[in-house]
């Protein structure tokens, strides 16, 4: 039995914006940054909530907050002195939109090959 193999079936997916992606992923690659996003899945928040878990200064979550904006993933809503941070899902979505494709690809990829190795170990 033979492996099935489509190398066309890659030029077929989507075109993204590699460099939004490689941005998105290197942020999502630090902790901090994680559990920032993770925390504002509940709901915007101001730099003093966010700041609260965290044992770092406010100057540093605000830091990891303009890399989080730069990269598209939260946005800021001013009203008077205080500046709200929230999600944006446009970003995060464009992420998952890749991801899945990359997972729809592979799948397959992935069972052919599961097949071809349990009938390998029937032969021997």
């Amino acid at each position: 039995m033979t492996i099935a193999r489509n190398p066309n079936k890659l030029k077929h997916m989507v075109k993204y914006d590699d460099e939004l992606l490689n941005n998105v992923f290197h942020v999502l690659s630090d902790p901090t940054r994680r559990e920032i996003l993770r925390r504002l899945g509940v709901g915007e928040m101001t730099v003093m909530n966010l700041a609260k878990p965290f044992e770092m200064s406010l100057p540093a979550i605000s830091k990891h907050l303009r890399v989080l904006e730069k990269a598209g993933l939260v946005s800021i809503r001013k009203e008077g002195t205080y500046r709200y941070y929230y999600l944006n899902p446009k970003t995060v979505d464009k992420a998952h939109e890749w991801l899945m494709e990359l997972r729809n690809f592979w799948t397959p990829q992935l069972s052919n090959l599961e097949l071809f190795l349990d009938n390998q170990s029937k032969e021997d």
